[in-house]
């Protein structure tokens, strides 16, 4: 299992194997032929025999497998240990299927498995997570009566504990632990393993001795989860109180990665001083995690001062500190590390090219890209995402294609989200059709950059076909995803869907809150808008600044202006969220509304932040319609000293001299505007048919089927002029030219 360094050390020494990965096919045990009892033939002890085992054991140690192989083949007669000997190098060395292969072809040669090649070929089955292969082999253990051997029934238990069937896990346990005690150890690992800590805690609680396998295991278990990390810490310090072991370096690990998600920078400092004292400081795993966690808690000098003590730090470390750097934006300095390096690996380019571009130094990213002497998948797809938000979105699909039978699912997110930034979102959403044709599964990422996908086009029909085929994926109740979802039903109008998605999220947040209190305010449902912030505050989930946003526009709608501005004083004093400019315009907005325009105008003076447009532009709207011209035109004069070419400011301006009868003004402002050469967008409309949608403006002939339109519209206007009559009151005659519209794609 993979719960911690421990772990790994511990079943080195139990099963004699190190972590592997790959593949493996179901059909190679289909060759087997299991019989009753299992009899090879009788090996032949010569000294040349033995003289070739050994050779072929001391190759396989020192990773040269191909001669240990030929060696192997030559043998004109193989015992056990000739077989158990290039099994256990395979496995070694990662080369898994050919170990499996070899375990088949020495079946097939009769020659009797024993202990050390069921431990070994199990082991193999569990870094495969091999679920056939490894319960055919456990059929085998019990026709040879193995399983008592302590090597074979700990292999089992890891097994199984590893593919994730803890109840056969638990089988093995029950049936062989009173003779072996190795299965305790394995058993703790094997719930953690399956993140079942009520489980593993009650087998730590019935030990029989417990050493510092069985304490770290625990500790680690608990600090995987930001939930779990004071339970960590709590047991760290029960394990010091009861004195029965001492912790190791992989204790130390993981309690200070329990320190640095629970936030605990003041019990990492005391673990630090442990450290010291202990003599472990100087390790590379644990220089390694030091580094982490002050970089976690921008202690940068503290990180830096750690990597300059080690004695030559491993790569992993140095890998650290430029990520610490890059995060705090001090990417000179990780350069500069990066530069010195003697070793690199791809994690090292990889973060180096991800820090120029933070940088915006996407230049030096590419050529460090170019210069990779082995790209990997991870680089290919960081440089994907660097291009698209660069807007060099052809670079980024020429990438693309070339990572053809290499891409995974975050290559395919990449270029997804690439479209949808340069607000190509019918390519992301054609993307994602051939995404699912090539079976290619889907992330929580995929969902969330499409559903996004489908808010700015506005397709509600195109969302509701991608939530139909999210429920059918472990993701339906995900809170990134639930956010997302609610996101895009609020935007496209459907609010009723907003909130059943919002329901079916398993454990909203506050960005889950947000979405739900935005869509809401921003169609009108004022009250309801603030009744959902009022839950939030009783679920005990504090507001963020995008939160405020949300209510305080609810408050503007609903008039409600005293209420709004408590819920302003009550950012900073009672949530410890700072105004920024958005929340400043909106306060604005709600005095400017209620005519309460001098109020707003000192509010503006009083900021802490130097007003912007946006803020400026709120209360002169307000000046506009309350028709206060004097006020109007100190705010208009501020605008305009920050953007000579703001046009609302000379629109709102006129259209107020236009209500005091001062046409000359007006002539200005106008005359102004011309000279700006200005031109303002056109307003359009937009209708979804067959999950296409179909926008229309004024005076626009590029849809395909435009004649057709203009035909309909024709005589639908020839209908409307026709002289109508109700209760003797006459329709006016309507001009055909004010129709004129169409439907650009």
């Amino acid at each position: 299992f993979e719960t911690s360094s421990t772990l790994g050390s511990s079943l080195s020494k139990m099963l004699m194997k190190s972590p592997f990965s790959g593949t493996r096919k179901h059909h190679r045990w289909k060759d087997f032929i299991f019989c009753s009892t299992l009899h090879g033939s009788p090996p032949h002890h010569s000294y040349v025999v033995g003289s070739l085992n050994k050779s072929i054991t001391q190759h396989a140690k020192l990773g040269q497998l191909d001669i240990a192989r030929r060696l192997f083949d030559d043998m004109s007669e193989r015992t056990v240990v000739s077989w158990n000997a290039m099994i256990s190098g395979y496995s070694k060395w990662g080369r898994l299927n050919e170990a499996l292969t070899l375990v088949s072809a020495m079946h097939r040669n009769n020659t009797r498995l024993n202990e050390t090649t069921f431990s070994s070929v199990l082991s193999v089955c569990a870094r495969l997570q091999s679920l056939p292969d490894g319960k055919q082999v456990h059929g085998l253990v019990l026709k040879s009566g193995s399983e008592s051997f302590n090597l074979v029934g700990s292999a089992l238990l890891y097994f199984y504990g590893n593919c994730f069937e803890i109840e056969e896990a638990k089988r093995v346990f029950y049936l062989l632990h009173e003779e072996n005690e190795l299965l305790w150890n394995l058993m703790l690992v094997g719930f953690v393993h399956c993140n079942l800590m009520s489980d593993a805690a009650n087998i730590f609680d019935r030990m029989p001795t417990r050493d510092v396998i069985s304490w770290t295991t625990l500790i680690s278990g608990y600090s995987k989860s930001e939930d779990g990390c004071v339970k960590a810490l709590e047991l760290f310090l029960l394990m010091r109180g009861k004195g029965e072991v001492t912790p190791n370096e992989f204790t130390f690990d993981c309690v200070l990665r329990a320190c640095s998600r629970a936030g605990a920078l003041n019990e990492g400092n005391v673990v630090h001083g442990l450290l010291i004292r202990c003599g472990f400081e100087l390790e590379h795993s644990i220089g390694g995690a030091l580094i982490d966690f002050y970089c976690i808690f921008n202690a940068m000098d503290d990180a830096k001062r750690v990597y300059d003590e080690l004695v030559n730090p491993c790569l992993n470390a140095s890998n650290m500190l430029i990520d610490g750097l890059i995060l705090r934006g001090e990417v000179d300095e990780a350069e500069m590390i990066f530069d010195g390096l003697v070793e690199r690996n791809s994690v090292t380019y990889n973060l180096m090219i991800k820090g120029y571009a933070l940088s915006g130094r996407v230049g030096d990213s590419e050529r460090l890209f170019l210069e990779m002497p082995q790209r990997t998948i991870v680089s290919s797809n960081t440089m994907i995402s660097i291009y698209s938000r660069n807007g060099e979105i052809d670079k980024a699909l020429e990438l693309f294609e070339e990572t053809k039978g290499e891409r995974n699912p975050v290559t395919w997110n990449s270029m997804i989200s690439g479209h949808i930034q340069s607000a190509q979102h019918e390519e992301a959403l054609k993307l994602y059709m051939t995404m699912r044709r090539l079976s290619m599964s889907q992330t929580r990422s995929t969902f969330s950059a499409l559903f996004h996908a489908c808010s700015s086009l506005g397709s509600l029909q195109q969302g509701k076909l991608l939530h139909a085929q999210l429920v059918k994926t472990p993701f339906d109740s995900n809170v990134f995803v639930g956010t997302a979802l609610v996101d895009m039903y609020c935007k496209c109008g459907s609010i009723n869907d907003a909130r059943r998605s919002f329901i079916g999220i398993s454990s909203p947040n506050v960005a889950a809150w947000t979405a739900l209190i935005m869509g809401h305010a921003h169609h009108g449902f004022c009250s309801e808008a603030l009744l959902f912030f009022e839950h939030m505050l009783k679920q005990g989930i504090d507001p963020n600044a995008a939160t405020f946003i949300g209510v305080l526009s609810a408050c503007i709608r609903a008039g409600l202006v005293n209420e709004g501005m408590q819920f302003f004083r009550s950012m900073e004093n009672c949530y410890s969220v700072i105004p920024t400019l958005e929340h400043y315009a909106c306060v604005v907005d709600l005095l400017g509304r209620s005519g309460r325009l001098k109020e707003a105008e000192n509010l503006i003076k009083d900021m802490p932040i130097e007003a912007d447009k946006v803020v400026l532009v709120a209360l002169l709207n307000a000046c506009w319609f309350w028709m206060d011209m004097e006020m109007g035109e100190r705010v208009a004069e501020k605008i305009l000293d920050l953007d000579p070419k703001t046009i609302s400011a000379y629109v709102i301006m006129s259209n107020i001299y236009a209500g005091f009868g001062r046409w000359r003004e007006k002539m200005m402002m106008r005359r102004i505007l011309r000279g700006l050469e200005v031109k303002k967008d056109p307003g359009c409309s937009w209708i979804e048919l067959n999950n296409r949608v179909h926008v229309f403006s004024v005076e626009d002939r590029i849809h395909s089927h435009c004649n057709v339109i203009y035909s309909t519209l024709e005589h639908l206007t020839a209908n409307v002029n026709s002289s109508v009559q109700y209760d003797y009151v006459s329709i006016p005659i309507i001009e055909a030219n004010i129709f004129t519209a169409t439907y650009p794609h």
